[in-house]
């Protein structure tokens, strides 16, 4: 079974239906009052009965009548393609979906997402995708070529209560692929065109919302707009890591890139959110080099243009000494063989795949005694026969820990899900950037657009709309 943690708060009216129909506050999941630490502001409602601080502010689904809307849905659905013959290879994010459309099933539904960028091998169309969403949704999924030309429009129109369309990669429009402020964003051919055929803009893209493209952010400025399903359920885990923190709280941080991560362990040491931070990976051997040890050639080759990190991370020693676990052993590719080696015998000639046994004894120690655990990254390389043996016992780990464990990033949530232990972890995110921004202490553009969406429904200031052409 799946660990639940379904918050709740006690809701002012003025966010939900009860406001409309005169009826007294009502407990309710926490999707519209989400505690964060996105800001340090003091908030309060329009009516001045209630003041959080530091809160995020949204509509959910259930603050409208969805029957017979006609609902623009933005997700996140850019999956794994085989480079070789485009098959999917990770359906995880067409999956996620399926709440948010299971709950707009007596509406007409149109999908929006991207597939890669330009200039990349799976950078293709959304008929697959298309295909592949019919299996796991009740509605008839039909599919259009086009974005927001007249066919798109057509369409559009034609959609019945009941069914989807999933219109092409949305990054076949330039404009798409360009970051803009908000007033730019609802300024594009895009968004001029398709807002006026809809009621409502439904984002549960979250594994985009670190990113401020006119699909993500433009219609929240013309439309009633509110958070998906799955933007609420990302937004909820992250709520209870970063602000109901339970203690000891544990952070494992590994992958390839330390530029990321280490905004996360200065966030989360100088607010307090982590008791300790578990390294593997380039971050790893950032905190190693910042200790003074040489690594070797072909690892400080690895690690070149990467030196302001380095120097970063020194700054963190030095505040935080004994929070943060580098590894004391490392496991290196020897004649073709997984070689471990102490810390003590470094340099090395050959590159370190793998943290060592010891280190992941440590590791898993820590696991266990933790309340809260947040994981991002692999420990090692992983895809090598013999060096997945870090990554996949932190995370046979996670998943036997009692407290509340969230995993996030593709290699490990795809990994997770290959060793079948992604029900017994509390919440296995579909973002990367954005929930490592998030965790950073970043704002992200997407939710801000929520907030103000939110902000002019509630005061009633929403833009007139132009007839669709």
């Amino acid at each position: 079974m799946r660990k639940e943690a379904r918050v709740c708060l006690r809701v002012a009216p003025s966010w939900s239906a009860q406001e409309r129909s005169g009826e007294p506050y009502s407990r309710v999941p926490c999707t519209r009052l989400l505690e964060s630490v996105l800001s340090g502001e003091s908030l309060k409602d329009g009516q001045g009965s209630r003041k959080l601080t530091c809160g995020i502010r949204f509509l959910s689904m259930d603050d409208f009548d969805l029957e017979n809307k006609t609902i623009f849905v933005r997700v996140d659905i850019n999956i794994p393609l085989d480079p070789s013959t485009l098959q999917i290879l990770d359906d995880t994010r067409i999956r996620a979906i399926g709440p948010t459309l299971a709950d707009l099933r007596s509406s007409k539904v149109v999908i929006g997402s991207h597939q890669s960028r330009p200039g990349r091998i799976d950078f293709t169309s959304l008929e697959p995708h298309a295909r592949r969403l019919q299996r796991y949704c009740s509605q008839k999924v039909k599919y259009s070529d086009d974005v927001f030309g007249p066919h798109a429009r057509q369409a559009i129109k034609q959609v019945q209560s009941g069914e989807i369309l999933v219109l092409d990669n949305l990054r076949f429009c330039a404009e798409e692929n360009m970051d803009c402020t908000p007033e730019m964003a609802a300024k594009t051919h895009m968004v001029k065109r398709l807002a006026p055929l809809f009621d409502l803009f439904v984002n549960d893209a979250f594994g985009t919302a670190h990113r401020s493209q006119p699909s993500l952010i433009g219609f929240a400025e013309v439309l009633p707009t509110v958070a998906g399903r799955l933007m609420e359920r990302e937004l909820s885990a992250l709520n209870r890591v970063l602000v109901k923190t339970e203690r000891p709280s544990v952070f494992v941080l590994g992958g390839a890139k330390v530029e990321d991560k280490l905004p996360v362990i200065e966030h989360v040491f100088k607010n307090g959110k982590a008791d300790k931070v578990l390294l593997g990976g380039i971050p790893a051997k950032t905190f190693l080099m910042a200790k003074g040890l040489k690594l070797g050639q072909k690892n400080e080759q690895e690690m070149k243009g990467l030196e302001e990190y380095v120097e970063k991370a020194k700054n963190v020693l030095r505040d935080f000494p004994d929070q943060v676990e580098v590894p004391s052993d490392l496991a290196i590719l020897k004649n073709e063989k997984r070689q471990e080696i102490m810390t003590e015998e470094l340099p090395t000639g050959e590159i370190i795949m793998d943290i060592g046994r010891k280190t992941t004894d440590r590791f898993l120690e820590e696991i266990g005694k933790a309340k809260t655990v947040v994981a991002s990254g692999p420990l090692g390389i992983f895809e090598k026969s013999g060096f997945d043996y870090g990554t996949r016992n932190v995370l046979e780990a996670i998943s036997d820990c009692d407290g509340y464990t969230v995993i996030g990033g593709g290699h490990l949530t795809g990994l997770a899900s290959m060793m079948g232990i992604e029900e017994k972890v509390s919440h296995l995110s579909t973002a990367g950037g954005a929930m490592l921004s998030l965790l950073a202490g970043e704002r992200l553009p997407v939710v801000d657009a929520l907030e103000r969406a939110a902000e002019r429904y509630r005061s009633g200031r929403m833009p007139q709309q132009q007839n669709a052409a």
